[in-house]
């Protein structure tokens, strides 16, 4: 049985395909900070490229990488030193009001569930006793196991360290010499195939690049905006809670879910009352329905075709297969895989074998 060439090309490909999954499984760890340099890359890229449009080639873009990744890191560094120290403050807090919310609990649940004819008896003393006794312990020994978990001194903190060191370097490189790195590999394609290859290669560029810097955007417009509706109502752990869920929202449903969830847990230990049911009800509430019906349409789009559950989908399976590289990994996949189905779609959809002729 003989091939055509177009069998031959298709066969090759997806040999290449399987040779990359294959390598990605063995050297998983070796690509980890080279993967989250070049997925860092990717979305600074067009900074660094506006910074040095700007200086207009009397300043060397060296300069731009080095301001672009100064503010990254930044903005890093300021976001933990915002949320660790309030959620310290905040400790003294939740050893005073969880003793009183066990309380209100047991007194509310137990004679609605009554009315029902469930009899369910909290042994809330014991409760109360367990939750003082974990936020009175001594943190030194919690922080002193969690270090001997990790193997102090042996591969797990070695290869953390590692990272963190290595994930800069690869990322200044990376945004110094992008243009030349895709230029390289694109010298790579037959030019009989470039044209197809340089038009799947920009579609997926379109699609991947409209989806992480929209959802950017949309991340810090409802970051901002569930820190403004919490404080309104007087939370005070208003502002780590409202950027954690915003920036959380990079998982669909899923980091809303947790948000909500901490804002509500965060509210009755505070105000140990309704007040932080209608918080939670009006702030993610109003905030889901704007999100939902008007940041998200406008600044990510409806054409881009990545349905939430495809994106918790990708992130899964990726997840799966490749550990935490394949976190990494999941979007830009399923960018390329997304476009990839259309135009096979389009392709069969256009067929004889489609049409029935």
């Amino acid at each position: 049985m003989e091939f055509t060439p177009t069998q031959k090309r298709a066969a090759a490909w997806l040999a290449i395909a399987v040779l990359a999954v294959l390598v990605l499984r063995l050297l998983g760890p070796v690509l980890t900070p080279f993967v989250v340099g070049a997925v860092l890359a990717y979305a600074l890229t067009p900074l660094v490229d506006r910074l040095d449009a700007l200086g207009r080639g009397r300043v060397p873009r060296v300069v731009s990488v080095i301001l672009v990744e100064l503010l990254f890191v930044v903005v890093l560094v300021s976001l933990f030193l915002l949320v660790v120290p309030i959620l310290a403050q905040e400790l003294p807090l939740m050893r005073q009001q969880l003793p009183v919310l066990f309380d209100r609990l047991d007194g509310t649940l137990r004679p609605w569930l009554a009315q029902f004819g469930v009899h369910v008896a909290f042994d809330v003393d014991s409760l109360k006793q367990q939750a003082v006794r974990l936020l009175h312990g001594n943190y030194e020994s919690y922080a002193a196991r969690l270090m001997a978990s990790l193997k102090v001194g042996g591969s797990v903190v070695v290869t953390l360290l590692f990272n963190a060191l290595l994930i800069p370097v690869a990322l200044f490189y990376l945004l110094l010499d992008w243009d030349r790195f895709v230029h390289r590999v694109l010298e790579l394609v037959p030019p009989t195939m470039r044209p197809a290859v340089d038009s799947f290669t920009h579609e997926a560029d379109q699609v991947l690049g409209q989806y992480l810097r929209g959802q950017l955007l949309v991340m810090l417009t409802m970051a901002t905006f569930y820190s403004v509706g919490l404080a309104a109502f007087g939370l005070d752990l208003a502002l780590p809670i409202g950027i954690f869920t915003g920036l959380a929202m990079f998982v669909p449903y899923l980091g809303f879910g947790i948000g909500l969830a901490t804002a509500l847990l965060a509210g009755l230990l505070q105000f140990a009352s309704a007040k932080a049911l209608v918080m939670v009800a009006i702030v993610y509430g109003s905030g889901q329905v704007i999100e939902g019906f008007y940041f998200t349409p406008r600044l990510v789009g409806q054409r881009i075709g990545l349905h939430p559950l495809a994106v918790i989908f990708a992130l899964l399976a990726f997840a799966q297969v490749f550990g935490f590289l394949g976190v990494l990994v999941a979007l830009p996949a399923s960018a390329v895989l997304l476009v990839a189905m259309r135009r096979m779609r389009d392709g069969y959809m256009g067929s004889k074998l489609y049409q029935g002729g």
